[in-house]
């Protein structure tokens, strides 16, 4: 099949879509080819070796954006109508929110694909959460719904995802659509491979042997995924007495975890034992699991979550919402799911497993019984239902 990386191939960041767009590259081998659409000659072909190199390659910590070096540029300008046609492929699948640009593009790449065409579709927090969604992205998500019904098929990575797309579709009082399935995520065994990268603070160290309980936090720093509950809650512990110390692993984005950050500095300029890592290696991140009693995944909403089950898979019971996909998540064993995850009920969590030695030890023997699906197993699925779509 075809498989297009348009942005993943031009870019070195991680995001939870990287992973997957990358797992799937990794996974699916010879069986997949994978290309992209070139702005600059305005075409699909296969990719180059420098945007191989980009799809294997750490993050530099330049950021989540495409970029394209000059003679890269050039090149595709030179080579615009004279770029290799793509064709003869049994399939396509797209695993990224892909860009009007693209999107554009699209009918001259369904013409040449005789086999199924297929998406996969992570989340409607965009619409949901707007408010903690960057503005480019809330007003680019209803235009990328609406394309998602030209494909054959849509494979979402949780059944709540699936029901989010197919409720905004009967919204639009859309009479036919594709059929869109759940097909939840594999783990990598490679493990977080999104936090590759050196420490953007090389002076921290998380692979020391703690003095105080460890609570984990790992995911990156934005509006939705609520630091500021988690950050209020241990807050309020501290004050009446708690001892323990929070440990935050993840990049920041900017545009909407900048209140989080200050309130880092905040809370670290007063004493309080918190350490903000960043983006860590894979040895301080492993370093870091095995030092925490448990972890906290304070997300108000995901399409997956894939820090909690990456946690489950580490034997540390995690603390995290019950609603949506993170409760299909945490329904399996070793969470403590929680109704709501506003500070209140993330401190009365914490304070729980930081007190209650059995309640803890009882979380932990359910999340290391339970089995998780692997990437090459999500690949494999991923590749079976494309096999029995129609194309339209």
């Amino acid at each position: 099949m075809l498989l297009d990386l348009s942005h993943t191939s031009h870019t070195r960041a991680l995001t939870g879509i990287q992973r997957v767009a990358r797992g799937l590259w990794r996974e699916l081998g010879a069986a997949a080819a994978p290309i992209t659409y070139d702005p600059y000659a305005r075409a699909w072909r296969p990719l180059e070796a420098w945007e191989l190199v980009n799809l294997s390659a750490a993050p530099d910590g330049g950021g989540r954006g495409a970029r394209w070096p000059l003679r890269a540029c050039l090149r595709g300008l030179l080579r615009r109508h004279q770029v290799e046609q793509i064709a003869g492929r049994d399939g396509l699948l797209i695993p990224e929110i892909f860009s009007p640009a693209v999107a554009a593009a699209l009918p001259a790449l369904f013409a040449a694909v005789p086999g199924p065409r297929a998406a996969l579709f992570y989340d409607a927090v965009a619409l949901k959460l707007p408010e903690m969604t960057p503005p480019k992205i809330v007003a680019r998500y209803p235009g990328y719904l609406r394309e998602l019904l030209a494909f054959d098929g849509v494979a979402a990575i949780s059944a709540d995802a699936r029901d989010a797309l197919i409720d905004y579709w009967r919204w639009l009082e859309v009479d036919r659509h594709p059929p869109v399935v759940a097909i939840p995520l594999g783990l990598s065994p490679r493990g977080h491979v999104e936090f590759s990268a050196l420490a953007r603070r090389p002076s921290t160290k998380l692979d020391v042997t703690p003095s105080l309980p460890v609570v984990l936090s790992v995911g990156s720093l934005e509006g939705r995924k609520n630091h500021l509950a988690l950050l209020e809650a241990c807050e309020a512990l501290w004050a009446a007495g708690e001892r323990f110390e929070l440990r935050l692993i993840g990049a920041a984005r900017p545009e909407t975890g900048g209140a989080a950050l200050r309130r880092i500095a905040a809370l670290q300029g007063a004493g309080r034992p918190l350490v903000y890592a960043g983006v860590v290696a894979d040895a301080a991140l492993e370093a870091a699991y095995a030092a925490c009693a448990f972890t906290v995944y304070p997300s108000l909403m995901e399409g997956f979550g894939l820090p909690v089950s990456e946690s489950l898979a580490r034997g540390r019971p995690c603390v995290c919402s019950g609603r949506g996909a993170l409760g299909e998540s945490a329904r399996g064993g070793g969470c403590l799911a929680q109704d709501a995850v506003d500070s209140p009920s993330l401190a009365a969590a914490i304070r729980h497993l930081l007190t209650d030695a059995p309640a803890l030890e009882r979380l932990g023997a359910e999340a290391r019984a339970r089995k998780f699906k692997t990437a090459a197993d999500y690949a494999r699925e991923v590749s079976d239902w494309m096999a029995g779509l129609a194309k339209k």
